[in-house]
C-alpha cells in the first residue's frame, strides 16, 4: 500500500513539473509504430533455414548459432600512423595472424593429402606483404578491441573490420608497380589492406553509390596521408561497376571484385538496411545477375597474364560458385577471354588455425562462421586471364 503511495505522489510531481514548463519546451511523446509481422531479420532466418540446410546439411546447425553469435574482429595496422600501439596488442594477447605464418610453407601432410597439380602450385603462392599485419586474439576469445585513437597526426592507428576479409587481398598478390581496380571499393576496408602493400603504382576505387564513394573518402581521410591521396596515384570514381569493360578494358594487372551481396551476418542480425526488407525484394533476386556483370566487367579491365579476385560475404552457392561458373563460361563465349582458376587452398592452408574453412568446394575458398573462430562468411575465386 505505502509503495502505492508512493507512486501516486510521484506521478503528480511529474505533472506539476511538467505544468510549470513552457508550452513550445514540452516535448510530445512518440509511440513507435508497432514492430513489422514479419521483420527482414525474420525473413532472412528463414530463408537461410531453408537454403542452407539444404547447401550445408549437417554443418548449418553450429554455423547457424555462430552467426547468430557475437561476431570476432581483426585490427588492421595503419603502417602510415606511429606504431607505438603495437606493444599494447601483444599486451592484450593479440597477434598477427599474417606475419605468424609469412615465413612457413605447407607442410608435408598436406603435400600428401592434396593432388599433385595442387602440389605444383604451392611455388607460386601470392606473396604475403610483409606490410599487411592484422591482429587478432586467440580462437575462442571475443574480447573486444578498443576503438583506435588517431596520432600526432591525426591518422588512426588501425581499422576494425572481419579479419577473413583480409584474405581476398592477400590472395590478390600485389607486386611492385601493379595498377589495380578495386570494382566496389567502399566501405574502404579491403582499400586501406591493399594500401597498405605500399607497393601499388596506379590505384582506382570505384563504387556505383555516391553516398558510398562519400564514405570511403572519408574512410581514406583517417588512415592515409594526405599526399598519397594525389590524382596521380590513385582515382576514386562512382560509375555503374557493370560498364566499366567499356571504359577501360585491357588495362589493370590485378582487379579486386567485392561484390553486393546479402551479407548474411547482417542480415541475421539487423533490420536496418537489410536486403531482405521486403520493398527490396526485387532487388535481392537479382544480385546473382548483378554480381556476374560485375565480375565480367573486372575480367574484361584486367590486362592479359592478369589476375582477379572474386569475393563475397555471404554463403550462398548460386552468389559465390554459381556466379564464377557463369562469368568463366561467359568470358569465353562473349569476349573470347580465357580464363584459369588459381588453386587457393595451399595459400589457405597456412590460416587453417586462424579461420574454419569449408572443406567441399571445387571453386574459390569460404571462411565459414564457427563458434571458436567467429570470422566471416567470406568467400573468395581467384582467376588469371590467359587472353
Amino acid at each position: 500500500m505505502a509503495l502505492r503511495v508512493d507512486a501516486t505522489l510521484l506521478i503528480r510531481k511529474i505533472r506539476d513539473l511538467r505544468s510549470l514548463t513552457f508550452r513550445r519546451y514540452r516535448v510530445k511523446e512518440k509511440w513507435a509504430a508497432s514492430r513489422p509481422k514479419h521483420p527482414p531479420t525474420s525473413l532472412a532466418q528463414q530463408h537461410f533455414d531453408v537454403t542452407y540446410n539444404t547447401q550445408l546439411g549437417q554443418l548449418w546447425p553450429s554455423v547457424r548459432v555462430a552467426l547468430l553469435s557475437e561476431r570476432k574482429y581483426g585490427a588492421l595496422l595503419n603502417h602510415f600512423c606511429n606504431d607505438a600501439f603495437v606493444e599494447d596488442l601483444h599486451s592484450q594477447g593479440c597477434t598477427d595472424f599474417i606475419t605468424v605464418r609469412a615465413g612457413l610453407e605447407c607442410d608435408s601432410e598436406f603435400e600428401v593429402e592434396k593432388r599433385d597439380d595442387v602440389v605444383q602450385q604451392q611455388s607460386s603462392l601470392p606473396h604475403l606483404s610483409p606490410n599487411i599485419k592484422c591482429f587478432v586474439f586467440p580462437r575462442g576469445d571475443i574480447t573486444r578491441f578498443k576503438p583506435a585513437r588517431p596520432d600526432m597526426s591525426g591518422l588512426l592507428s588501425y581499422y576494425l573490420m572481419d579479419a577473413a576479409s583480409v584474405l581476398p587481398c592477400l590472395a590478390l598478390d600485389v607486386h611492385e608497380g601493379h595498377n589495380v581496380l578495386d570494382l566496389c571499393a567502399a566501405p574502404g576496408g579491403k582499400t586501406l589492406a591493399l594500401l597498405q602493400t605500399q607497393a601499388i603504382g596506379f590505384l582506382c576505387l570505384n563504387d556505383a553509390s555516391v553516398s558510398r564513394t562519400l564514405r570511403l573518402r572519408k574512410v581514406l581521410h583517417s588512415y592515409i596521408p594526405k599526399q598519397l591521396l594525389s590524382q596521380e596515384r590513385l582515382r576514386i570514381t562512382s560509375f555503374d561497376g557493370t560498364k566499366w569493360a567499356g571504359i577501360e578494358p585491357n588495362t589493370y594487372d590485378r582487379v579486386l571484385v567485392d561484390v553486393p551481396c546479402t551479407t548474411d551476418r547482417h542480415s541475421l542480425m539487423e533490420d536496418d538496411n537489410n536486403i531482405f526488407t521486403k520493398s527490396r525484394t526485387g532487388e535481392r533476386r537479382q544480385l546473382p545477375q548483378l554480381q556476374l556483370g560485375l565480375l565480367l566487367a573486372g575480367v574484361v579491365a584486367a590486362c592479359p597474364g592478369g589476375e582477379i579476385v572474386y569475393s563475397t560475404c555471404t554463403l550462398s552457392h548460386i552468389q559465390n560458385v554459381g556466379v564464377v561458373e557463369q562469368a568463366i563460361y561467359l568470358a569465353q563465349e562473349n569476349h573470347g577471354i580465357q580464363l584459369q582458376v588459381v588453386d587457393l587452398r595451399p595459400f589457405t592452408h597456412m590460416f587453417r588455425n586462424t579461420f574454419h574453412f569449408a572443406s567441399d568446394l571445387h571453386l574459390g575458398e569460404m571462411v565459414v562462421p564457427h563458434l571458436a573462430a567467429n570470422f566471416g562468411p567470406i568467400y573468395m575465386c581467384k582467376l588469371r586471364r590467359l587472353t
